[in-house]
C-alpha cells in the first residue's frame, strides 16, 4: 500500500461516516478486512509513522486551544482524529497548525477531537483476518517528549499569540 492509498481509504471512510470519527474507525476496520494481512501492516506503518510525525508542542498548543486543554492521552485521541481527517488538513495541521482555523470547516469538541478508535483500526483488522497480534511495524519509535520548543499550555496570552486564527475563531 502507498501513500495515496493509504489517505484514499482514509477519506472514503471519513466521507461514508459523515465525519463521525467512531463510525469512520468501524467502516476503517471493514475496508482493511477486504485486504491480505500485509496490506493491513502497510496501513499500520502509514498511520503510525503519521502519527509520530504529529508528536509536536507545536500541533499540542493547537489542540489545547481546539479542545479547551488536553492530556497525554487526549492529545494521542487527536493526533489520530487529525490522520483521520484527511491529507490536507492532517499535512496543513502538522506544518502550520495555526492554519487548522481554516481548513475546519466545522469542529465540535464534543464529537471531533478524539479519534482514539482509529487508532487500533489496523490492529483489529489485522488480528481478525490472522487470529494473531499484529507484529511490530519496523518504524522507528516515537519521540519521547513532543517536538520542537515547548509551549506554554496554561498561558492564554501565549496561546493566543502562537495560535491567532485559531484563538479567534475558538476562544475569542
Amino acid at each position: 500500500m502507498d501513500e495515496t492509498e493509504f489517505w484514499e481509504l482514509v477519506d472514503a471512510t471519513r466521507e461514508a461516516a459523515e465525519g463521525d470519527p467512531e463510525e469512520q474507525a468501524d467502516l476503517l476496520v471493514d475496508r482493511l478486512l477486504a485486504l491480505d494481512p500485509d496490506m493491513v501492516l502497510d496501513f499500520a506503518r502509514h498511520f503510525e509513522a503519521r502519527f509520530n510525525r504529529a508528536y509536536t508542542w507545536d500541533l499540542w498548543g493547537a489542540a489545547w486551544i481546539l479542545l479547551d486543554g488536553v492530556s497525554d492521552d487526549a492529545f494521542d485521541s487527536f493526533r489520530c482524529w487529525l490522520i483521520g481527517q484527511g491529507r490536507e488538513v492532517y499535512e496543513g495541521g502538522v506544518h502550520d497548525p495555526d492554519s487548522l482555523a481554516d481548513l475546519l470547516a466545522d469542529f465540535d469538541e464534543e464529537i471531533d477531537g478524539d479519534g482514539e478508535e482509529l487508532g487500533y483500526a489496523a490492529d483489529e483488522a489485522y488480528e481478525q483476518l490472522t487470529g494473531s497480534v499484529a507484529p511490530d511495524l519496523g518504524i522507528p519509535p516515537a519521540a519521547s517528549e513532543p517536538l520542537g520548543a515547548p509551549v506554554d499550555l496554561e498561558s492564554d496570552r501565549v496561546l493566543a499569540e502562537r495560535y491567532p486564527k485559531l484563538w479567534v475563531r475558538f476562544r475569542g
